[in-house]
This record gives C-alpha cells, sequence and structure tokens, in this order.
C-alpha cells in the first residue's frame, strides 16, 4: 500500500439493508472503490497469499480525490451570550495542576479571545507563568507573573480586573504552601487598560481561540495540557480576600453573590460531554475531542478511591493537547448493505496511481436470526485498543534487540508522520499519561488485513482473523461473523441462534455486558472455540452517549502499558472499576480454561506436546486422527510455530475448572518469552523465562451445563499454522474436529 491514500468508516459492524459511510482523504484527483469481502491477508510465499473476492455493488466507480483534516485536541466550549459580551469588570479563577507549564507555548485557561485582539485571555505563558492578556481593536495589554509554575502540581490561579480603577491583580499560589516558594505570587498593576467581550466569541476552558486555518492539525489554538478544576468566572473584581475565601473552598456565591456569572463543576455528568454550570445562569458548557473525565481534583484526600462515592473530590478534567474522539472527516460514499449479502469481513477498497487501501468493517448476519450454527466473533475492541499503536511502552525492548531485528511496515512509517491521527490504548499522550480512550472514528492505519505487525513479522489482529477466514472458506464451514459491539450492544439476543461461537486471535478486550452474555450462553449448553491467547483480559467499558468509544484504565496491577493515577481506577464512562478481569473475581482462567501466561516475540515458537488429557476418552473427538507422540502445530507463518506471542495457560487456584482436561502443551520457549507480571508479589529468579514453569500454552477442554462445551488453544499463533502444508496438517485436524463436533453433534462425550 502506498501511503496518500487512507480512510475510515462510521461504524465498524453493519447488517444488511443498512447503511454505513466511508470518510477518505487522498492527494489524488481521483482514486476507484469497489468492495472486496477479505479472506486472507498474509502475502508470506509460505502461505496461500493475499486473497480477496470482489463484489459488485454500489460503491464501484471512479471518485474525486480530496484532501481533509483530522484535528486534535481537548477543551470546553461555552456559546457566547450577553453575559459575556457585555463583561466590563471581572475575576477569573481556578484550580489547574500542568503538566507541560515549559512547552515553550501559551496554553490557554479561561479564554474569551479573537484572533484579532479582542477580549480576554487568562493562560500559561510561553515560560510557564501565570499570564493574561486584555485586547480591544488590536491593542493588546500583557500581565505576567514572571515566575514559572511547576509541573504536576495543582495551583490555585486566578486573575481580576476592575474597569473603574484600572487595577489588575494575578494570584499564582501552589497548594502546597511551603513557605518561600518561588512559584507563589501575588501581582498587581494599575494603568490604562481596555478590552472588549464583543469578539462574537465562545468562552473556551483549556484553549485560547478557535483555529481558523482549516489545514491545521488541532482544533483550537493555545491547547492546555494538565488538570483543570473548578473553573469560575465572575462580573467585578474581588478582593484578596474574598479570593483568599475561594482558594479555602468557600462556595463561591457566598464569596461574590449576584456577581457570579458562572461555576463550572467538573464532578457533574463525568460520562457526558455536558460540563455543567452550577450557577445561577446555566451556562453549560461541551467537551471537545474527550478530554479524561472522572479524574482526582485538588482537594483529593485518598481516602477514597471511587469518583460516585466521593463526587466532590473529583472536580478535574484532564485535558491533553492530542485529546480526539472524532475526526470529522465528510462523507465521500456510503453503501447500504444488499439484502442477502453473507456475512462476513468486507472492505471498500481504493486504488489510484499505485496507492491503495482497505477500509474494513463487518457485515453481520440480519438482526432478527441467526444464519448458521457457527458465529465467528470478531475481537473489535482489541483492533480499537491497540488502534494506530505506535508501541512507544516497548521501545526498551526494541533498543536491547540487535539493529534491523524489527523493521517497521511501511504503514507504521506512515502512521510515525501523521501524530493527528491519535493513539492507541497502550500510549501515552503528549505530557506522559496514559490514553485511556480510543475512537473508531478516524483512520486506523494498522487495522488493515496486509499491515505486518511489528512485534511477529507476520498479521496481528484483523489480518491474523483472516487466517482463520481463509480457513472456514477452505474447509466449507457455513458460519456467520459479528463484531465485539454487536454482542456488548445485544447480548444474549445475539448469541442465543448458534451452536458454537468462535473467537478471533486476540479478544484482549471485554465489557461487563459481553462477559455476562458469554458466561450465560455457555450455562445454557452453547459451545465455545477460544481460537487465541491473551483472551478476557482488561475490563472495557463503552460510551454510552459516544458508542464508537471504548474505555479501558489500567489500574495497578498487571501486564500493561502504563499505570492509572492512584484514585484514578474507575471509569468515566459506565463508573464500573478498571483494570484486569482477574482483580474483578473473573479471571479468564474460570471462563475459558486458561488466561494469560507469558509473551514474547523474537524466537521461534514450539508445537504442543500431548498430555495425559488428550488421551481420555471425553477428549477422542479432538484428536481423532492424531497420533500419540505427534508434536501439533511445530509449524505455522508466524515465528515457525503454533504456542507462541502471547499464550495462555491452566490454573485452577485462578477458576479453571476442575474437571477441565488439559489436552497438550508447549514447552521450550526461548528467553524473550516472559511471564506475565501479575503472576508474582515480589521479584526474584522464577521471573527469568528459563525458570519460570508457566511460559507454555495449554490447551484446554471442558464440559458446561447442559451439554456446553469450551475449547482453547491458548495462543495468538494458532491460527496461523492452519494454511501449512496446503491446509493438511494436526493444527487443521484438530481444529475442525471441535468444531464438527461442537456445530454438529447433539450430544457430547458424557461429563465426568
Amino acid at each position: 500500500m502506498t501511503l496518500e491514500l487512507i480512510g475510515y468508516t462510521d461504524k465498524l459492524s453493519v447488517a444488511p439493508g443498512e447503511t454505513v459511510q466511508f470518510m477518505v482523504s487522498t492527494d489524488l484527483p481521483s482514486y476507484n472503490s469497489t468492495l472486496v469481502r477479505l479472506i486472507h491477508g498474509d502475502d508470506n510465499p509460505a502461505g496461500p497469499g493475499f486473497k480477496e473476492e470482489r463484489v459488485d455493488s454500489e460503491i464501484d466507480g471512479r471518485r474525486s480525490g480530496r484532501r481533509q483534516v483530522v484535528r486534535t485536541g481537548s477543551f470546553a466550549r461555552v456559546t457566547d451570550s450577553n453575559l459575556l459580551s457585555e463583561l466590563n469588570s471581572f475575576t477569573l479563577q481556578a484550580w489547574i495542576w500542568p503538566t507541560t507549564p515549559l512547552i515553550g507555548e501559551t496554553q490557554g485557561l479561561l479564554s474569551k479571545w479573537s484572533v484579532d485582539g479582542n477580549g480576554f485571555c487568562l493562560s500559561i505563558g510561553e515560560g510557564g507563568a501565570l499570564e493574561l492578556q486584555m485586547g480591544e481593536d488590536g491593542v493588546v495589554s500583557t500581565f505576567s507573573t514572571g515566575r514559572a509554575m511547576r509541573a504536576r502540581e495543582w495551583y490555585f490561579v486566578a486573575a481580576s480586573f476592575d474597569a473603574e480603577t484600572g487595577r489588575t491583580r494575578l494570584f499564582q499560589w501552589p497548594l502546597s504552601d511551603w513557605p518561600s516558594d518561588p512559584s507563589s505570587i501575588t501581582a498587581e498593576e494599575s494603568g490604562q487598560t481596555s478590552f472588549s467581550c464583543r469578539n462574537n466569541q465562545p468562552l473556551l476552558i483549556a484553549a485560547l481561540n478557535l483555529e481558523t486555518d482549516p489545514t491545521a492539525n488541532r482544533v483550537a489554538q493555545g491547547l492546555f495540557n494538565g488538570k483543570f478544576d473548578s473553573p469560575r468566572l465572575f462580573s467585578r473584581a474581588l478582593e484578596p480576600g474574598q479570593v483568599e475565601l475561594l482558594r479555602q473552598g468557600s462556595p463561591p456565591s457566598q464569596v461574590a453573590g449576584s456577581d457570579l456569572v458562572a461555576a463550572w463543576d467538573f464532578s457533574l455528568d463525568p460520562s457526558s460531554a455536558k460540563v455543567t454550570d452550577s450557577g445561577p445562569h446555566g451556562l453549560h458548557a461541551t467537551a471537545v475531542n474527550m478530554p479524561t473525565r472522572a479524574v482526582t481534583g485538588h482537594n483529593w484526600n485518598a481516602t477514597e478511591t471511587d469518583h460516585r462515592l466521593a463526587p466532590n473530590q473529583y472536580g478535574a478534567i484532564h485535558f491533553h493537547h492530542d485529546d480526539l474522539e472524532d475526526a470529522g472527516w465528510q462523507t465521500d460514499f456510503e453503501l447500504t448493505v444488499p439484502l442477502g449479502l453473507r456475512s462476513g469481513i468486507y472492505a471498500a477498497s481504493l486504488t489510484g496511481d499505485g496507492a491503495e487501501d482497505h477500509i474494513p468493517f463487518v457485515v453481520r448476519p440480519p438482526r432478527d436470526a441467526a444464519q448458521a450454527p457457527i458465529l465467528f466473533l470478531v475481537p473489535t475492541f482489541t483492533y480499537l485498543a491497540y488502534a494506530n499503536d505506535r508501541m512507544s511502552a516497548s521501545q526498551s525492548f526494541f533498543a536491547a534487540q540487535p539493529p534491523g531485528k524489527f523493521v517497521k511496515d511501511p504503514l507504521d512509517e506512515y502512521l510515525a508522520q501523521r501524530p493527528e491521527f491519535a493513539m492507541s490504548l497502550y500510549d501515552s499522550h503528549s505530557d506522559g499519561s496514559g490514553c485511556c480512550y480510543s475512537t473508531g472514528l478516524r483512520p486506523i492505519v494498522n487495522m488493515r488485513p496486509k499491515h505486518r505487525h511489528i512485534l511477529n513479522k507476520g498479521r496481528r489482529h484483523l489480518g491474523a482473523e483472516l487466517y482463520l477466514v481463509d480457513w472456514l472458506e477452505q474447509m466449507a464451514y457455513h458460519y456467520d461473523v459479528a463484531a465485539d459491539s454487536d454482542l456488548h450492544q445485544e447480548g444474549l439476543d445475539l448469541l442465543s441462534g448458534y451452536k458454537v461461537i468462535v473467537t478471533g486471535t486476540h479478544p484482549e478486550y471485554w465489557t461487563a455486558h459481553m462477559m455476562e452474555a458469554l458466561e450465560t450462553f455457555l450455562a445454557q449448553g452453547g459451545r465455545l472455540a477460544y481460537l487465541g491467547g491473551n483472551g478476557f483480559y482488561w475490563v472495557t467499558s463503552v460510551d454510552p452517549e459516544r458508542p464508537h468509544v471504548i474505555e479501558v484504565r489500567r489500574g495497578l496491577a498487571g501486564t500493561r502499558a502504563w499505570e492509572s493515577a492512584p484514585g484514578e481506577c474507575y471509569h468515566s464512562t459506565t463508573g464500573e472499576m478498571g483494570g484486569l478481569w482477574r482483580y474483578r473475581g473473573k479471571p479468564p482462567n474460570q471462563l475459558v480454561g486458561n488466561g494469560f501466561a507469558a509473551q514474547g516475540w523474537s524466537d521461534p515458537a514450539p508445537g504442543y506436546t500431548r498430555q495425559p488429557g488428550s488421551f481420555d476418552e471425553r477428549a477422542a473427538f479432538i484428536f481423532e486422527g492424531i497420533s500419540p507422540d505427534e508434536t501439533v502445530g511445530n509449524f505455522g507463518l508466524i515465528f515457525d510455530g503454533a504456542a507462541g506471542d502471547e499464550i495462555d495457560r491452566i490454573d485452577y487456584e485462578l477458576g479453571t475448572p476442575h474437571h477441565t482436561l488439559l489436552l497438550a502443551s508447549s514447552s521450550g520457549h526461548g528467553l524473550s518469552l516472559y511471564p506475565v507480571i501479575e503472576d508474582f508479589l515480589q521479584s526474584g529468579s522464577g521471573m527469568l523465562p528459563e525458570n519460570s514453569p508457566n511460559v507454555r500454552a495449554d490447551m484446554v477442554y471442558f464440559e458446561t451445563p447442559n451439554n456446553g462445551a469450551v475449547f482453547s488453544v491458548g495462543s495468538i499463533c494458532w491460527c496461523a499454522s492452519l494454511s501449512h502444508n496446503n491446509y493438511d496438517n494436526n493444527v487443521s485436524r484438530v481444529t475442525r474436529n471441535v468444531l464438527d463436533a461442537f456445530a454438529n453433534s447433539e450430544v457430547l462425550p458424557p461429563k465426568p
């Protein structure tokens, strides 16, 4: 794929009769679009090669190209009103926790400012000091404390202007209030100053003014990095004693009476884009580009870590220069999915002058009925979690490898030039805080069938799912395809028409509603083939107001790219505790028999050696046609073996059902595979790969009530071995034995 052509859809899953929209940006004057069904993504000559099937549709044809821009950065916006435009005297006040005060650019705090220099702006100046600008007709006066604030410390900041006396005051007081703190200052000036807020501009919180250049990659100028708490606006200049009362926590209405214009309370409606004004005039704001909510405020005292139980201590919002909720591109074309189109993974294929792109989406079955006995559940929430992953958390790993060991795919090189496409849940914002929201409304460069992942040099995520799709096609299975979002929205109603659910290779991110639906499905006699690794791991939520956004808080334990700040482990979108499902009492072991054990990416992957459980009569159907001493999967398109990348193991203490059969295990993994951190309470030699018996993939089987069953392979690489030797191999045979029995047998071998 060349890199001048990219797009995205308005939804990742769509049913027949429904419409999906495509947004495209390109420098090409025109391009072709066609509809294709994706079958196999890996062009490795050892495999079947890239496969897609063209489907005649209404999107076929030549289209005009245009450049579209992604605009990042979060802030809050208050619509202009007479109360704001007629201000003469004022006081602005807030608590701030700047994360990059010395970034070298102005960062707006409270502003009603136009580019021609009309209005006011309280900001952090280029040198890190609190500044106030006021202007009228392009004549601008600037006042500064002249003292830089420290990063990641709370400051009470305020500015007042008295139109009658011309007196301007700035208050920059750190919360710590140490004696002789050089960053603490009250500054006062008097003189001829005029300003006018009659500029038809909104009042902005955490930004200077709206960006007017349509080619700019930020939605506003002077964006603020950091936490913001309790901003207030008054229509007169408060005296220093009154400002001190505000710092001490006195209610603003008691301090200023009817002169209170607005008092925004960020603790209210944390799951919403609404920013509530608790003052008398209801000047509510709207949060733009999904800043982080449900974060600790200046008065958090560490006695409560759930924002719902102490909302007054969670009155902050964390704004970032690089937040993004919606790229906001205009629609270039759309597809109404034809009735009768078979369920599958599809893409709009774009080509032009040597450039190409595939914009993928799932065509699910009709909403009223299952069409097949098997449902392949595509882990789209994992795709969102890894969306545009820049592997920043793995830089130390790459640095320790020999030069040339890991080479980026051209798509990753392109992504590096597009920081405005935002980041994955494995990356950190520019100020170092972890990214906890991910949106589907943007180009997701690494969610492409041909994307070669830097870690395993094969296909991961969408491309890896196509290993399974290709095999299902070759074996002539009748199956449907649906996405995580479908299961989250519909729950058991989606699953109830199927005999067997098949997972993708990496179903890592699951919501509570999805977990409940799968548990009920299994309890009612459903069957599950978990054909991946590191599944059912992170607590994930979907924003009920913006369903294209998922949220993950990394918690304070587990194998993670970043760590949640103290007091910030609960999700803003649903209020539930984040982190690992293991620490919510739902480890994957109790659901599918095995759970995350180890990860690593630079060694040949072994196959599986049969264990005594594979010779139990309950498992005879699984190993039909497999010799007793046969190694299963010592081949494959990723690391030359079926047991690699991220692998799972059995653990009865973590909930593996006691009647579970351990069918096969891998061994002899190289030194790059390390056991997961959460398995250790203290450091020691057992954390080294060569000393850990937990560095293995376990293949398991167990029955569930009402003649249901679970089969798990415990490895991301499993499906990459299915096509070996023209699909005639023992990984293919085991998988077919399981799916044939699960989909066709009314009665499985009896329970013990």
